[in-house]
Formats: C-alpha cells, structure tokens, sequence
C-alpha cells in the first residue's frame, strides 16, 4: 500500500507538498509498527532509523501517538484509494465485491504479512477514546460502509447483514493466514463471499 499524507497532521502551508522528512518518517514508522508492533517502536529509534533530528520529528507530530494515528490514516487512504467507489450496476458492483476480495486474499498470502494493522493497532490501544481506537474505528465503519453499498447495488436482500458477514470473514482471514496457512485462510474467504454473493440475483 502506498502512503497518502495526513491531514489531521502538522504539514506544510495548504498547496505545497509535505516536507520530504516527514514522509521519510511515516514510511520509516510504518515499516517498524507494522514488523516489530506499534509499543515497542518508539520515537528514538524511528528517529535513527529515519536520519532525521528529534527536533524534525517534533515539528511534525506532537507525540508518538500522533504518528501512529497517521500511519493508519496513511493505510486507509491506501486501501480506499486502491478499491474506489462501488459501481452502481448490479453486475459492476458484484464484480468490485469479488475484486476487492481477491485483493484481500493476495495481501493475506503476501510475503511479511503479518496480519491487518488495524486490528494489530487495536490490540495494543484497547481504549476505545484514544486517538489511535478512533482511527482504526473510522476505517472499519468506512469498510463495511462501502461493502453494504456494493452489497445493496448487487441487489442482495440483506446487504447490512451480508456486510457484516464479509468483515466477519475478512477479519477471520486476516487472522487465520498470519497465524496457520494463508492459502487455506484465501480459499475460505472468497467461497465465503462467493455464497453471500449467490444470494442475490444474478449473483
């Protein structure tokens, strides 16, 4: 996934790009958070990892969690940015589901998975009026969003129902391909979808 900036984050004057250091550490904190797990990261070896001064980290986030809260709104915008909009027709919108899916199930067997971020993030945020909870809420709640719609265009009878049966099996596929066999945890999840599919007509 490809980093998008943040802009509930100090950056540059609206119009002009953010500063080249600040993406260097967002990239940089992006790898460790997502490797080695987002408490055991902390601001000294980001900033040694990204060869930047302390002082630049602090001129562009305020604090660690603040970091953090970009590095998944950076993951967000990715995964919204690469799956688009739902298309309106029934046949285009099953076609987004079954697309969207297999994307899942490419990045779950891909080599360094290590399960979603969010759900990592979650884990070691467990209060839910931190910063961090929050954006990792804002992403599911946009997720399941933009399925119940693909689900509702699709002409399914219950497309809320079957949205949150799909987030059901993507979780369960994140977790299952981190911790057992990735190809197995892919194979479930697309017959998964593939029968909330049949569902509806035409599907």
């Amino acid at each position: 996934m490809s980093s998008q900036p943040d802009s509930a984050s100090p950056v540059a004057s609206p119009g002009r790009p953010p500063s080249a250091a600040r993406e260097r550490l967002l990239r940089t904190a992006a790898a460790l958070f997502y490797r080695d797990g987002v408490r055991a990261v902390g601001v000294d070896r980001v900033v040694a990892e990204a060869a930047v001064t302390r002082a630049t980290f602090y001129r562009h986030f305020p604090g660690k969690d603040d970091l953090v809260v970009a590095y998944l709104r950076a993951a967000d915008g990715a995964v919204r940015e690469h799956a688009g909009e739902p298309p309106g027709g029934a046949d285009e919108a099953r076609a987004w589901l079954r697309a969207t899916t297999r994307e899942l199930g490419r990045t779950v067997c891909g080599a360094g998975f290590r399960g979603c971020p969010f759900i990592n993030a979650a884990a070691e945020y467990p209060d839910p009026t931190s910063a961090v909870r929050v954006a990792v809420l804002e992403h599911r709640a946009w997720l399941e969003g933009a399925v119940r719609t693909a689900f509702a265009r699709s002409g399914h009878p219950d497309a809320a129902g079957a949205a949150r049966h799909w987030m059901a099996l993507r979780d369960g596929a994140m977790v299952a391909a981190y911790l057992t066999d990735p190809q197995v945890a892919r194979a479930s999840l697309e017959h998964g979808v593939d029968d909330l599919l049949a569902q509806a007509p035409g599907g």
